[in-house]
């Protein structure tokens, strides 16, 4: 019954996933454009957040908001899947170990960070690719196959270090909510209502957002697509050399020195009121869905259950 639980958490969690990704994702292709841009103020591209919106409606590229929408559901779907399957069962598998009731502030950032690296290392690909389209020019986007193909495999896995970093994002949001909701739930009431859980969880996702802004935003400008991808030069060794320094601009390093030298210490936080905006829509919008349809899909899948045990007895018993 444990691993039916943990598999009712992870359904009920990948599907509400799925539709805060797909409301929310023009907002998302901004804020991820914005945020990649690294340019001196003067010589920005985007001022504001909304240049990017006007960009696609002046260019009749309204549409192009949606681009890579598939792979990135696609991706947080199963990102969402792995880490409510994780979470429930590594949360489970310590409290029969302990011997405890509840689970502490500490082991449940723990268990929370177990679950997000096994996510993170499971749907990086996708997350790259989902990144560089949404990064490459309005109406240029290109498949998934020929996105996570235009280079070696290693890059793929580009930012799976600081993926593995921000695992503490999740950790720390749902380490909150869940401490919150312990708190709130009294008696009998076996959910919160869709107002509180949108209330906690716009919370928690603030904190989470603000204490790890510098890392988010370095992580957007590593698997942001080429702004140079389609120009070509003839000169062998001037592709050589400006090969070498795009693979150096993509990684972390490199990054954190182009935002100290173009836009300085509050060049690290560029992007933060789109960030928290996005996030936290997007993941009130999730543990609001997942507490409205938990009870649903453990029914559901219940019925599932009994019906194939009860089909497995009848052809026993033939």
């Amino acid at each position: 019954m444990g691993d039916f639980e943990s598999l009712s958490e992870a359904t009920s969690g990948a599907i509400g996933s799925l539709l805060s990704t797909t409301i929310l994702y023009p907002l998302d292709t901004c804020k991820t454009k914005y945020q990649a841009e690294v340019r001196a103020h003067g010589q920005r591209r985007y001022r504001h957040l909304s240049d990017v919106l006007w960009e696609a409606i002046s260019n009749g590229q309204f549409l192009s908001l949606y681009q890579g929408l598939g792979t990135k559901n696609l991706q947080s779907f199963i990102s969402q899947f792995v880490y409510f399957y994780g979470y429930s069962y590594f949360k489970r598998l310590y409290l029969e170990k302990s011997g405890s009731k509840k689970i502490g502030t500490k082991a449940n950032l723990l268990v929370a960070a177990a679950a997000g690296a096994c996510t993170a290392i499971a749907t990086q690909p996708l997350d790259t690719a989902s990144s560089r389209m949404q990064t490459s020019a309005f109406g240029k986007s290109k498949g998934l196959w020929d996105t996570l193909t235009e280079g070696d495999w290693s890059n793929a896995f580009d930012g799976l270090g600081i993926s593995l970093l921000l695992t503490s994002n999740p950790a720390i949001q749902y380490t909150v909510f869940d401490q919150l909701k312990l708190k709130l739930l009294k008696g009998n009431q076996a959910s919160l209502s869709a107002f509180t859980a949108f209330l906690l969880g716009a919370l928690s996702k603030s904190i989470a957002t603000c204490l790890t802004y510098p890392a988010i935003r370095c992580k957007v400008m590593i698997q942001s697509a080429e702004a140079d991808e389609n120009n070509h030069d003839d000169d062998d060794d001037a592709e050589k050399k400006k090969k070498a320094k795009r693979k150096a601009s993509k990684t972390l390093s490199g990054v954190v020195f182009a935002i100290w030298r173009k836009e300085g210490v509050t060049g690290f936080f560029k992007g933060l009121h789109a960030q928290i905006l996005k996030t936290v829509l997007s993941s009130a919008l999730l543990l609001m869905i997942k507490e409205k349809i938990a009870a649903t899909t453990w029914v559901v899948l219940l019925a599932i259950r009994r019906s194939l045990l009860a089909q497995n007895g009848r052809l026993k018993s033939a």
